[in-house]
């Protein structure tokens, strides 16, 4: 009996000094434009380097200088909807915010409030007319209406096997003139990543 109990004791002695001695978490701080690929999947650096090499491929298109001949004013764009059509989760609304960061900071462009923050900004107008100051109300119907809108969509390919894996995206943007519905420019990147997995860690 004393003897069970003593190498219960070893037993359970053991499991806490393995437990003890396990790997520790280390975090460290990086820069955020530096490039980071752990996993393989859709990250930041993705998100950020296709949003600023397609727009710049679509200002540099005809259809930027027809519209400043034909209207002499920049042309008012509006980012509509990107889908996901991919095989992972995808943050598309960080991609949007990278495409209208794109848009702006060239200064080729305006670019106008989605749909749900324009209904989130009429819903402050309405508040104003009640509660703020006449001389402050910000008026309705004084809003920019877009000429230009971009959508897209995301779509990826899978092929894996024993520990190696190449996923491929397609991202399609479209830029579609609002008033008459003829599309403008259409741009499209690819990205082909491969992942390999060893069996056996060194």
């Amino acid at each position: 009996m004393r003897k069970n109990v003593l190498v219960y004791i070893c037993l359970l002695s053991a499991l806490i000094l393995i437990v003890g001695c396990g790997a520790s978490k280390k975090v460290s701080r990086i820069d955020p434009d530096e490039v980071t690929d752990l996993s393989g999947r859709w990250n930041d650096t993705d998100s950020r380097l296709v949003s600023q090499e397609m727009i710049r491929d679509c200002l540099n298109h005809t259809w930027i200088g027809e519209h400043m001949t034909a209207k002499a004013k920049k042309p008012v764009i509006i980012v509509g909807s990107m889908r996901n059509r991919s095989s992972e989760h995808i943050a598309v609304k960080t991609f949007v915010n990278d495409i209208e960061r794109a848009f702006i900071n060239s200064g080729q462009v305006t670019v106008v409030a989605s749909a749900g923050d324009r209904e989130e900004m009429r819903s402050e107008k309405e508040d104003q007319r009640v509660f703020a100051s006449v001389e402050t109300i910000k008026q309705m119907g004084k809003e920019l209406g877009a000429d230009f809108m971009m959508t897209g969509e995301v779509n990826t390919i899978v092929d894996q096997e024993e520990g190696k894996k190449v996923i491929f995206y397609q991202v399609d943007l479209t830029l579609t003139n609002i008033e008459t519905n003829v599309k403008v420019w259409l741009g499209q990147k690819k990205i082909k990543k491969f992942i390999s997995r060893s069996r056996y860690s060194s």
